[in-house]
């Protein structure tokens, strides 16, 4: 669910590994990415659990600080593509981002509503998928593993994934735990590319299934910080809500 939200590092030798090598102890080996995207979905709560589950909504705030903004922030997705974002910004009005499974769309008001086409409805779409764990190898026509990086205080697993369309993707999966906890994207926009740095904290069990409900993103114009209050699963959702307005 939490992919889906306002979906960045050469990497250098760990000094703890290095150190360890010098002094006779083995480095732990890398996993391959089968076994990476399989602790992923095992960490997730397993293929039953993740399948089990046909739709999301979620509720939370946004907060801006940079620019002294602050929001609410809702999130429906529905199996197999359909998604929508809404956020309604105090004093500045909604802001909505949809993708009805072939057409992606995005309306606010200071550029009103527009379509997407390109790299930008290729990205709508991939992030608009369901049950992202269990289909990384069909989202992404290659996954590489680069080796370890930190993230925060913990190692991760550093993976480059190349979608069909679009500028590579760096996901951090914890080593670990095995949850995704990083991804670094570039997304297209009406005013350019622009590199969005994410990670995702405090993970709880929803319906067996774990969840991020506190988001961080980072950008070359601001930082912003999505805490999520609710995240319902297999609840009812009317197709006409991910649907280009008329």
């Amino acid at each position: 669910m939490t992919q889906r939200l306002l979906t960045v590092t050469a990497l250098v030798a760990l000094a703890a590994g290095m150190t360890g090598s010098r002094l006779g102890a083995q480095t732990p080996a890398t996993p391959t990415i089968d076994q990476i995207l399989d602790k992923y979905v095992t960490a997730s709560g397993g293929r039953a659990a993740i399948e089990k589950i046909t739709s999301a909504t979620a509720k939370g705030t946004l907060q801006i600080p940079d620019v002294g903004m602050s929001g609410s922030i809702e999130l429906y997705q529905k199996a197999p593509d359909k998604a929508l974002t809404v956020v309604d910004f105090a004093g500045i009005g909604q802001q909505r981002e949809g993708f009805d499974g072939t057409v992606g769309w995005s309306e606010d008001p200071q550029n009103g509503l527009r379509q997407k086409d390109g790299v930008e409805l290729a990205e709508a779409k991939r992030t608009s998928i369901f049950g992202r764990e269990l289909k990384m190898k069909a989202i992404y026509q290659t996954m590489t593993v680069k080796g370890r990086e930190r993230v925060g205080t913990r190692d991760a697993f550093l993976v480059e994934a190349v979608p069909v369309e679009g500028a590579p993707v760096r996901l951090y999966f914890d080593a670990e735990s095995g949850l995704l906890v990083r991804q670094i994207s570039t997304r297209q926009t009406v005013q350019g590319p622009l590199e969005v740095d994410v990670t995702y904290e405090d993970f709880r069990d929803v319906d067996g299934v774990k969840r991020a409900f506190t988001v961080h993103q980072a950008t070359a114009m601001f930082t912003a910080t999505i805490q999520l209050s609710e995240i319902k699963q297999n609840v009812p959702i009317d197709d006409a809500i991910f649907k280009i307005p008329k």
